[in-house]
């Protein structure tokens, strides 16, 4: 893929250039001299964002705000690095995700809990601590402007309890972050190729259906997903997206994931029900392995921790 892609309406869609090609969307939302990032890859996805703001003409100083949805690493790790990089721009974050922002000592530790420093240093590099004076919260319905384009920030439980939407009033879209599932771009065509997101910790089935039902009351015309790009039709995309969910729900009923092995059934179950749906997609079984065997991992991990904390008497 290239570094970037424009979508129209002054956004771009730029690569984060992590783990993979087309894994990671950082946006950059441009209005006269004025510009926000939405979401922010980690450490090593900065170069991909200085290359496309030359090739756009954007000055660094032009840069207002760094937005990130939600404080997963994935979408929040390179903000510290912004940060320094503009240094003129604010930090517009959840009210739960600023004081990670501004000390994210847990949030390295838990990765490195789970990853191993090693593989933590390779795949996110340095988490680093933004000051707190720099830092905007933005409540359920603040505006924010670029010029005269507004930006309305939507609580989005489900995903995750820190994590917002933007309403973006100037393309009539969403930038959803994880709380409108992720979709590969050669999935994107196929009516079960917008799959939810449980990855741990804080996946909530029940309020990531309301956050669904509350963005689709904005009537976007499309959706801005981190994994990957834009999507179209979204009130059409949301049924399947939905009963998803649904099954999720119903897996976890029939499997019981409360030990290890029942955690890896669940896994195997929701990794042959997603490929069996999506057979007929044009795709090996290698490549969609290739797309999906690491989300699947982790939605099966989100959604036993789920399980556990409502089930677990």
């Amino acid at each position: 893929m290239t570094v970037f892609q424009s979508l129209g309406h002054g956004i771009y869609c730029v690569d984060a250039a992590h783990m993979r090609d087309a894994l990671v969307s950082i946006y950059i939302l441009r209005q006269g001299d004025e510009v926000a990032i939405v979401d922010t890859g980690t450490q090593y996805s900065l170069d991909n964002v200085l290359t496309t703001l030359t090739e756009l003409e954007i000055h660094r100083n032009q840069i207002k705000y760094v937005i990130p949805t939600h404080i997963h690493l994935d979408h929040a790790g390179g903000a510290g690095v912004m940060m320094e990089a503009f240094d003129q721009a604010q930090l517009i974050i959840h009210p739960r995700g600023a004081r990670h922002m501004i000390d994210p000592t847990k949030l390295i530790q838990g990765s490195i809990g789970v990853y191993g420093e090693p593989l933590f240093r390779k795949l996110y590099g340095e988490i680093r601590p933004i000051d707190e004076a720099r830092i905007e919260i933005a409540e359920d319905l603040d505006h924010y402007s670029l010029e005269n384009r507004e930006l309305l920030f939507i609580d989005t439980p489900g995903h995750a309890r820190h994590h917002f939407c933007i309403y973006d009033d100037a393309s009539q879209g969403i930038f959803t972050g994880d709380s409108f599932g992720l979709s590969y771009p050669p999935l994107k065509h196929h009516a079960w190729g917008l799959i939810p997101t449980s990855s741990p910790v804080q996946f909530d089935p029940e309020a990531l259906t309301n956050t669904i039902d509350r963005l689709l009351g904005y009537q976007p015309e499309q959706m801005f997903l981190t994994h990957f790009g834009a999507i179209d039709h979204p009130l059409k995309r949301s049924s399947g997206l939905k009963h998803w969910i649904d099954d999720y729900v119903a897996l976890c009923e029939a499997v019981n994931p409360l030990d290890a092995e029942s955690e890896q059934q669940l896994y195997r179950e929701m990794r042959d029900i997603i490929f069996d749906r999506l057979a007929d997609a044009g795709l090996s079984k290698d490549k969609l392995k290739y797309l999906l065997e690491m989300d699947i991992e982790l939605n099966a991990q989100g959604l036993a921790i789920w399980w556990k904390r409502t089930h677990n008497d």
